[in-house]
């Protein structure tokens, strides 16, 4: 049910879509189209092009003459800074194509593209807009004996970013690395997901419209051959990476050809964990919008749900209500709830996962089957009468899936919540202030909330422990991932 379309992005969809390369909007010579589906049902909305070895190549180019000789090394701070405060702007006046975009490509909620992430994406702009004019060194003081010296530090732009960005957040990914590392200076290339490559492509149009000179943001588009094309590319400096964990290896051996520098943001496999004195009717709540916001494909996701023995089956009892109760449906139905996952292909992957914990003995309280008709939508699940060896609880689901189980003590539920390879994100519900900042203390995540879950701002770093990633996005932390460090002394 797609009624709401705006006119403007039916025309847009109805040509096939280009690259953005030094400024031109390019076909693809050798490599051709490729369709992208709506998961709501399965049907082609349009094209888009593949970039090969020799669109790659050519966008890299454009980067490094914009870089090394164009005139984007002459703009000064409080220029950039007017520019990307231009971008957010355009991003608003836009926003409703935009996220009807975002809700054909991705299969999202058109509400939740609106009201959450338009103005994330803006606020993006305008955050690091902010930091342009405030990256500053330091003088340090020198010890040599006999000698005197001026000395000093600066930040300086890494050069050439390929961004690598996933399909559960298109926009606002793209948002939160493009924004810092043309605060800093970089140039950029920035590659969609194959299957969510249509609102960036528009995102490409609103930065020409801002007045960004050409190759200092290209955006090629194509499939996981392209994404190895580019992190293999000797002229880039540096790989900005969001998305899983296995991905990840295969580009820190690609990537170290010439030792580019490499940030990755990748899963998760967060606990939400229940304290008997929390407000159960706000954690029961909190933690069902913990694992079905966008179905469940969220790096955050709460999906493992650890609650204390006394209140285990309330807590349990009310998540499993809540499951039971969504309204699955195309992120243009108002009434719907929660909308279908990305592909056929994703949606076998996570009930493949779920059939795997119910051979090992899981309890399914709610879901654990697809749902007929024509999309990708699987049932809201929760599984209760799990082991923390089941792959279902060790393995990033990245659906709407929650494990749930009992603990006794504290020290029993912080063992419980690091006991996964990841160590993203968390959350904490209970009404004892000192209790949640011991708890916090022992978690092993790089993000973790207090009665809440999921709630980003640009001013909070944003990456994982363990096997969730290198380095941080957001604040000053996701700056200066895109800066040297240089360091100058002056013998006087």
């Amino acid at each position: 049910m797609v009624t709401q379309l705006p006119a403007s992005v039916s025309r847009y969809l109805e040509t096939q879509r280009p690259m953005l390369i030094g400024g031109e909007w390019l076909g693809s010579v050798t490599s051709g189209w490729k369709p992208t589906v709506n998961p709501a049902d399965g049907k082609v909305i349009g094209e888009y092009a593949v970039a090969g070895e020799a669109e790659v190549n050519q966008a890299v180019v454009a980067a490094r003459e914009a870089f090394d000789n164009g005139n984007w090394g002459e703009v000064t701070p409080a220029q950039r800074a007017k520019l990307l405060w231009r971008v957010a702007d355009l991003i608003e006046a836009q926003g409703e194509e935009l996220a009807s975009l975002e809700t054909l490509d991705g299969g999202k909620l058109l509400s939740g593209v609106r009201n959450g992430e338009i103005p994330s994406a803006a606020e993006s702009f305008r955050y690091y807009a902010g930091w342009c004019t405030k990256m500053e060194g330091r003088t340090p003081q020198i010890s040599i004996p006999g000698m005197k010296f001026h000395a000093y530090t600066q930040r300086e732009p890494i050069g050439v970013v390929a961004q690598i960005v996933p399909w559960n957040g298109p926009l606002v990914m793209a948002a939160w690395k493009l924004a810092p590392a043309l605060a800093t200076g970089c140039t950029c290339i920035l590659k969609p997901a194959e299957q969510t490559s249509m609102s960036t492509l528009l995102l490409g149009e609103l930065f020409e419209q801002a007045g960004i000179p050409s190759g200092v943001v290209n955006i090629v588009t194509g499939d996981g051959k392209t994404g190895n094309t580019l992190v293999q590319h000797p002229g880039v400096d540096k790989i900005a990476f969001t998305g899983s964990t296995a991905t990840a290896r295969k580009i820190l051996v690609e990537a170290s050809g010439n030792l580019k520098k490499v940030s990755l943001e990748l899963g998760g496999k967060s606990p939400v964990i229940v304290f008997a004195d929390a407000d159960l009717e706000q954690a029961i709540a909190g933690a069902a919008e913990a694992i079905f916001n966008n179905a469940g494909q969220v790096c955050v996701a709460g999906s493992r749900l650890l609650v204390e023995r006394s209140v285990f089956e309330q807590v349990v009892d009310g998540v499993s209500k809540i499951a039971k109760s969504l309204k699955l449906g195309s992120g243009f139905d108002p009434k719907s709830q929660m909308g279908p996952l990305i592909s056929e292909e994703h949606r076998n992957h996570v009930h493949s996962l779920v059939e795997s914990g119910i051979r090992d003995g899981a309890e399914v309280l709610s879901g654990g089957k697809l749902c007929d008709g024509e999309g990708y939508f699987y049932e809201p699940t929760v599984l209760a009468s799990v082991r923390s060896e089941m792959a279902v609880v060790q393995e990033e689901i990245f659906g709407p899936v929650v494990t749930a189980m009992p603990f006794d003590d504290p020290d029993e539920v912080a063992a419980l919540a690091n006991d996964t390879p990841y160590g993203l994100a968390g959350s904490i519900w209970t009404r004892d202030v000192s209790k949640a900042h011991h708890m916090a203390a022992r978690i092993r995540a790089g993000l973790l909330w207090i009665n809440c879950h999921g709630i980003p701002d640009m001013a909070v770093p944003f990456g994982g422990f363990k096997q969730s990633g290198w380095e941080r996005e957001n604040g000053w932390e996701g700056l200066e991932k895109y800066t040297e460090l240089k360091s100058v002394l002056t013998l006087l």
